[in-house]
């Protein structure tokens, strides 16, 4: 674990940001992140705020993650080739700023809480997704880990790699999917530098609605009494006549 700290703490990460501008008026904002430690690296393109390509050096590939129904941006042959490439020279310019700062100590701000919810309503024996998300922290990345009922669980995760907050630090996802069974007990722990958090959902009958009903028969009751009403007045307006 202390190790895993180390390496973190001598993580770098390079923002760079563009705006394509015209006169005043903005019309896209794109993103690249590129950054390294002494095993691990990222480099991300993301365009109005959602990744669109990213680098996975682990499976020595590129991931497009948008769905393909909403007609994704594709990129070319060889982006995670140079990827690749960039990698190399950070680690590089890692080693030379090591040197030169004498490993200076990293400004750190842990996650905020893990926030838990399903993306779709929970119907239990139903498909879903759980999803699992911190934000305010600083450095990139943390590590998600799955459980159910107290078991580790890695079938069917998946993590987006961070993205950078207007403030400078950093929000990520993980996602679960499952098939909601009652009383089952999920848990996301969230490791950042050293720091663990852990929060747990479970799964609960879903309460039928209400409040349709109460209106509907509240609005019924006030309808009849109208026409109560009206039919009283006139018959007494017949009365008079």
């Amino acid at each position: 674990m202390m190790k895993m700290v180390m390496m973190m703490m001598m993580m770098m990460m390079v923002v760079l940001s563009g705006v394509l501008c015209d006169s005043a008026e903005v019309l896209h904002e794109d993103i690249a992140i590129g950054g390294c430690s002494d095993s691990d690296g990222e480099e991300m393109y993301g365009l109005e705020g959602e990744e669109v390509w990213f680098a996975d050096f682990k499976q020595k590939t590129g991931v497009e993650p948008q769905p393909s129904f909403i007609d994704p941006i594709t990129y070319e042959e060889g982006v995670y080739e140079h990827a690749v490439a960039d990698l190399q020279i950070c680690k590089q310019n890692l080693e030379i700023n090591r040197k030169a700062y004498k490993d200076f100590p990293l400004e750190r701000d842990p996650p905020s809480s893990p926030i838990m919810y399903s993306r779709d309503e929970v119907e239990p024996g139903e498909k879903n997704v759980l999803i699992c998300h911190v934000t305010g922290f600083y450095p990139a990345p943390v590590r998600f880990s799955w459980t159910r009922n107290q078991q580790n669980v890695t079938e069917g995760t998946s993590t987006n790699v961070p993205f950078p907050n207007k403030d400078g630090t950093f929000n990520q996802f993980s996602r679960l999917e499952f098939i909601p069974r009652l009383g089952d007990i999920y848990g996301c722990m969230v490791t950042h530098l050293g720091l663990e958090q852990t929060r747990l959902w479970d799964v609960q009958q879903p309460q039928p609605s209400v409040g349709p009903a109460v209106f509907c028969g509240l609005g019924l009751t006030v309808g009849l009494l109208g026409v109560a009403a009206g039919t009283f007045f006139l018959i007494k307006g017949n009365e008079c006549s």
